[in-house]
């Protein structure tokens, strides 16, 4: 039997809707546009999606504007982008570096810059003193000079300077630049962070709870890494003991992205390398185009 979706009449309806029939307009946006709107006309056939479910679904839409950087890694979108670019590197022989994982919403550019070392934390609050440093190295274990280290985390509510609903951190608390010296050497001082959860009852936890989900990410520290040659590197380690730390919403934990935890009587040691992949022609990659903060 003949589906509607496959009917002459709604086939004509796609390729009027996706522009392909005019002389203008951008090939390959309309060619994207042809397979969105035939994966969505066949999936509201597929499960006899209602008129009252389609206008739920725009109004959800249109009212999670300001949660999609939490929606996009929070079903799987974001990871997909790197399991992609992953499987661009494997097909061109590319081995080696520090594995890449999203990035999330809350990088904020501008941050304080500091020479081989930095205190996180403008204003210490009573968590867990955190030590963490290590080396810039390239693909053959030698260290990168003058390479950038961008860091970032949440204090010990889980809530992100400039981000903060309670409006009680610094600018920049928790955020540094550090430029490495000859020696590829960075190192910082900072607060432990907590994982935190979606905002609760918002967009993001309303659609996580309609899928049996939950919306809470283990502890972990953003770092975007980059020198002059190599690839920008957007990555993140996971705390290690954080009870989440393989139940990440988010999907961003990777095995090779759990460091070592070490505690002393009066605080936490993490020591972690970066492995930076020299740029190529076939291997170029450069910080993605988002909207992101500026301060």
């Amino acid at each position: 039997m003949t589906t509607v979706f496959e009917s002459k009449h709604v086939q004509d309806l796609l390729h009027r809707a996706s522009g392909k029939d005019q002389k203008d307009g951008d090939p390959r946006f309309k060619e994207i546009m042809y397979d969105l709107l035939s994966g969505l006309f066949q999936t509201i056939e597929k499960h006899n999606v209602t008129e009252d479910e389609l206008w739920k679904a725009v109004n959800f839409i249109g009212e999670a504007s300001p949660e999609l950087g939490l929606i996009v890694p929070g079903i799987g979108l974001e990871h997909y982008m790197d399991v992609l670019m992953d499987e661009a590197d494997k097909k061109q022989g590319i081995t080696g570096g520090t594995p890449r994982t999203i990035e999330g919403p809350l990088y904020v550019e501008g941050a304080p810059l500091s020479q081989g070392e930095a205190v996180m934390s403008d204003k210490e609050d009573d968590g867990e003193v955190l030590m963490m440093e290590g080396v810039i190295k390239d693909t053959d274990g030698n260290p990168v000079p003058n390479a950038m280290v961008e860091v970032w985390h949440a204090d010990t509510r889980g809530f992100y300077s400039h981000f903060d609903p309670t409006g009680l951190q610094a600018d920049f608390n928790n955020r540094r630049r550090i430029q490495t010296g000859a020696d590829g050497k960075y190192k910082f001082r900072s607060i432990m962070p907590v994982g935190y959860s979606v905002p609760p009852n918002g967009s993001t936890d309303r659609l996580m709870k309609a899928m049996g989900r939950h919306g809470s990410r283990p502890a972990h520290i953003h770092f975007f890494v980059q020198a002059e040659g190599y690839r920008h590197l957007t990555t993140q380690i996971n705390i290690a003991d954080d009870p989440l730390v393989y139940d990440d919403f988010a999907y961003a934990t990777r095995e090779e992205l759990i460091p070592e935890l070490n505690r002393t009587s009066d605080h936490a040691e993490i020591n972690f390398d970066f492995e930076l992949v020299p740029n190529s022609d076939a291997v170029r990659y450069e910080l993605s185009e988002r909207k992101r903060l500026s301060a």
